[in-house]
C-alpha cells in the first residue's frame, strides 16, 4: 500500500469566463458611449433654430441701409428663443434667396434695447412680427406670428412689384414680447440681444 492519498479533482478555472464577460460588458459600454456622443454632436451641429436665426441676422441688411436704398423692405422682429421664429427660419431664408435682389430683408432682435423705438413705433407685442415697407420706407402692412410660406411669398411678390399686398393684418401663432423687459437689455447692436445689463 502506498501512503499517497489520491489527488482531489482539479477545480475548474472560471477566471477566463469572468474576464470575457467583463470585457464584453466594457466593450458594450464604450460602444454605447461613442454612439451617444456622436448622436449628441450631430444633433447640435444640425440644429437650425437659433443658430440659423443668428446667421440670418448677421447677413441681413441693416435698417439704416434699407431705409435709404429705395428698395421695398421686409422687417422681421424676432428673438433667438422664439419657437415661432425658429419654425419660420428655413422658409424665410429660402424667401430671402428668392427675393433678396428686389426686397431688403431686415432682422431686428427684440432682446436688443436699441430696437425699442422701432418696437414701440410698430406696436410689436408678439413675434415674429413682420412689417412691409414700400420703397420710400413707409409701412404699408404687417403680419404677426407664423405665416405659411405661400402667404409670405404672395406678399413679397406684391411688395416687389409695388402692388397691393393680398394678405395683411394676419395673425398666426406667436411668442409674446414684453417691451418693458427689453429696456433693461444690452443695446450693443453686435450682441443681437444676448447680453443683459
Amino acid at each position: 500500500m502506498s501512503d499517497q492519498t489520491p489527488n482531489p479533482a482539479p477545480i475548474p478555472n472560471t477566471q477566463p469566463n469572468v474576464d470575457l464577460a467583463t470585457r464584453v460588458r466594457n466593450l458594450l459600454i464604450v460602444f454605447v458611449a461613442v454612439v451617444l456622443s456622436t448622436a449628441i454632436f450631430l444633433g447640435l451641429r444640425t440644429e437650425t433654430g437659433s443658430s440659423s436665426l443668428s446667421a440670418m441676422a448677421e447677413s441681413a441688411i441693416p435698417l439704416e441701409v434699407a431705409s435709404t436704398n429705395g428698395k421695398p423692405t421686409l422687417v422681421e422682429f424676432y428673438a433667438d428663443w422664439c419657437t415661432s421664429c425658429q419654425a419660420m427660419a428655413g422658409d424665410m431664408n429660402d424667401l430671402k434667396g428668392e427675393y433678396g435682389d428686389r426686397v431688403n430683408f431686415v432682422m431686428l432682435n427684440v432682446d436688443n434695447s436699441k430696437w425699442l423705438p422701432e418696437m414701440l413705433r410698430y406696436r410689436v407685442d408678439g413675434i415674429p412680427h413682420f412689417v412691409f415697407m414700400n420703397g420710400k420706407g413707409e409701412a404699408i402692412a404687417s403680419t404677426i406670428g407664423e405665416q405659411p410660406r405661400t402667404i409670405m411669398a404672395a406678399n413679397l411678390d406684391a411688395l416687389a412689384t409695388d402692388a397691393t399686398l393680398p394678405y395683411v393684418q394676419i395673425n398666426g401663432q406667436f411668442s409674446k414680447v414684453d417691451t418693458a423687459a427689453t429696456q433693461t437689455r444690452s443695446d450693443d447692436p453686435r450682441s443681437h440681444g444676448s447680453g443683459v445689463k
